[in-house]
């Protein structure tokens, strides 16, 4: 009778733990339900060259910056190219990203980023794409450029710059003169990777004419690295929605709204200037609708 009551105690006791087991499998962690992953104890950020000389100091005062705010252990990447950072942030190797409005959707589409906040300037979320030229040169307008283009060495900046490749490409492809890196109908066309080097070319009369980010030639005026009285502008886009700072597709919610809080609540002078802001403003993917259809009608986003 011991035996028989020890074993019906045992078998009582390997059901409960199967059911313990089953019910351990069955519910799925808080995290998952919300298909996002688990609050993260580390920050990895990637930044685009947008401008080529941003320095450590201020790059390490950044980084304490975010770190300070969020209570996690913040890492900071520069990568030399725009695409160098999507690829980065589509294969987990980054959780945050600045990233410029073309660069974004594309990471949007290979990867699910999601835009959570965007660089004001001038009080506003948004800038435009300039072509300009010398202030000695004897075009006047975008047609004055196109009518002479046999003569013209153009420069554009990273190929997967909004304002200095996407737009302006997309106006000079509509205007008949401009196919592809390859395919102009101008005497040189140039990449110069970077919106402070296309306008120190412009300058110092490199190239005949360029395309570059309104608010980056404000900062890099403001800052004196080229002089405004230099330039010329013949030809303006119509407004784009800023640059935006991103996260992986499946950052978790208490972490975003740490990062909205430390980027709205930012005021150091030194690290905006870095990113030709005065500040930042929360920001959705609805915001990149625009630049999203511009880059599949210019076939950017397969």
């Amino acid at each position: 009778m011991k035996r028989k009551n020890t074993l019906s105690l045992l078998l009582m006791l390997v059901m409960a733990l199967v059911i313990v087991g089953c019910g351990g499998t069955t519910e799925p962690k808080q995290e998952e339900k919300n298909g996002q992953s688990a609050t993260p104890t580390t920050l990895s950020v990637g930044l685009i060259p947008a401008e080529t000389k941003i320095s450590a100091e201020t790059l390490e005062k950044f980084r304490a910056y975010l770190e300070q705010e969020t209570g996690l252990k913040v890492t900071m990447n520069n990568y030399p190219d725009y695409n160098g950072v999507v690829e980065a942030l589509n294969f987990n190797k980054l959780d945050v990203a600045y990233l410029g409005p073309l660069t974004y959707v594309i990471a949007h589409k290979k990867g699910g980023a999601q835009a959570i906040v965007a660089k004001t300037a001038k009080g506003v979320p948004f800038y435009y794409s300039y072509i300009l030229v010398h202030k000695d040169s004897k075009y006047n307008t975008l047609e004055d450029l196109i009518a002479d283009k046999q003569n013209v060495d153009f420069a554009f900046g990273d190929p997967n710059s909004t304002s200095g490749s996407l737009i302006p490409g997309m106006e000079l492809k509509a205007r008949g003169v401009y196919r592809g890196k390859q395919d102009s109908d101008f005497k040189s066309i140039t990449f110069t990777m970077a919106h402070d080097v296309t306008a120190l070319s412009i300058q110092n009369k490199k190239v005949t004419a360029g395309a570059i980010d309104s608010a980056y030639f404000d900062k890099l005026v403001e800052k004196g690295t080229v002089d405004g009285t230099q330039f010329k502008k013949i030809w303006q886009s119509e407004k784009l929605f800023q640059y935006p700072f991103v996260v992986k597709k499946d950052m978790d919610a208490a972490t975003i709204e740490k990062l909205q809080t430390a980027f709205l609540n930012l005021k150091d002078k030194e690290i905006l200037d870095a990113f030709a802001a005065d500040g930042f403003v929360k920001a959705t993917h609805q915001d990149y609708e625009a630049i999203e259809k511009a880059a599949e009608a210019d076939g950017r986003l397969k």
